[in-house]
């Protein structure tokens, strides 16, 4: 499963986030396999952040990827208070160094600060321009920021935003503003940071399924063909009970169901974000 960006490009709809990793050093070489195993299945879009554990998660991740880098569509993003022209730029080549990579294949805005977003977008023009990042998109924008970016001249490849079955605010406007302009959505949090597992419904209609609540929780996001997910998976077993996600396909009665459990918006909703 792949979803596409406005680019043309194509991207895997399941990816590995690494919000929280390279916080403990005993969980340091789990959580290096557990990314290598998550390429090897195919998962191989990994997001990190100059935010996660100040730099440490983007140092992980380019211990993970070494001599694999080709492999991977590696995804980071730039702090609000960094995003002037000139403060895009230096806080990539940091980042840059961090992962031990020349590229990225998107760099983010993390979300909207003081800074405006025409001088983010120079920065981000003139990282494209040196070959320092391919594409370039954004992260927890609502639907007025994203009428006001997307004003400005560039290409917008993505928004990530904070979207499971417990926060369905974006489906009432945000969503269908994004598939009606060809811009994916990338969820974060996709199973709330496991809280979403204890749900009885998940666990009902994983029985059905053979399947774990966490697995039915991916398979909803990914039903939306614009969207794709970027669960975390801190060990091997975990990446390869999210990958079995991508083949879980939902029934009407388990989209009724999940929809009497979490019921979607009745109107307008601001965005949340973690």
């Amino acid at each position: 499963m792949t979803v596409a960006l406005p680019s043309g490009e194509t991207i895997p709809a399941l990816g590995m986030g690494t919000w929280m990793m390279a916080e403990k050093a005993g969980k340091r070489a789990d959580e290096i396999a557990a990314l290598r195993a998550g390429i090897d299945l195919g998962l191989t879009l990994i997001d990190t952040a100059e935010m996660y554990g100040s730099g440490a998660s983007e140092e992980l991740v380019g211990e993970a990827v070494r001599g694999r880098r080709d492999e991977v569509f590696l995804v980071s993003k730039v702090l609000p208070s960094n995003a002037s022209t000139a403060g895009t730029v230096r806080a990539c080549e940091a980042s840059l160094r961090r992962l031990g990579t020349d590229r990225l294949d998107l760099y983010l805005l993390h979300w909207r600060g003081s800074v405006p977003f025409s001088r983010t977008l120079d920065g981000f023009a003139s990282l494209v321009e040196a070959g320092k990042i391919r594409h370039w998109g954004v992260s927890n924008l609502d639907l007025a920021d994203m009428r006001e970016l997307t004003a400005l001249p560039g290409f917008c490849q993505t928004n990530q935003i904070l979207y499971n079955l417990s926060r369905r605010g974006p489906e009432h406007d945000l969503l269908p503003w994004h598939a009606s302009s060809g811009i994916p959505v990338m969820a974060y949090s996709p199973v709330e940071q496991g809280r979403l597992l204890g749900s009885p419904v998940l666990a009902e209609i994983g029985l059905r399924h053979n399947a774990t609540p966490a697995q039915v929780a991916l398979a909803w996001v990914l039903r939306l063909p614009h969207v794709n997910a970027i669960p975390k998976a801190g060990t091997v077993e975990h990446v390869r009970e999210n990958a079995a996600a991508l083949s879980l396909k939902l029934s009407a009665e388990d989209f009724a169901d999940l929809d009497r459990a979490f019921p979607p918006p009745g109107g307008p909703e601001p965005l949340e974000m973690l």
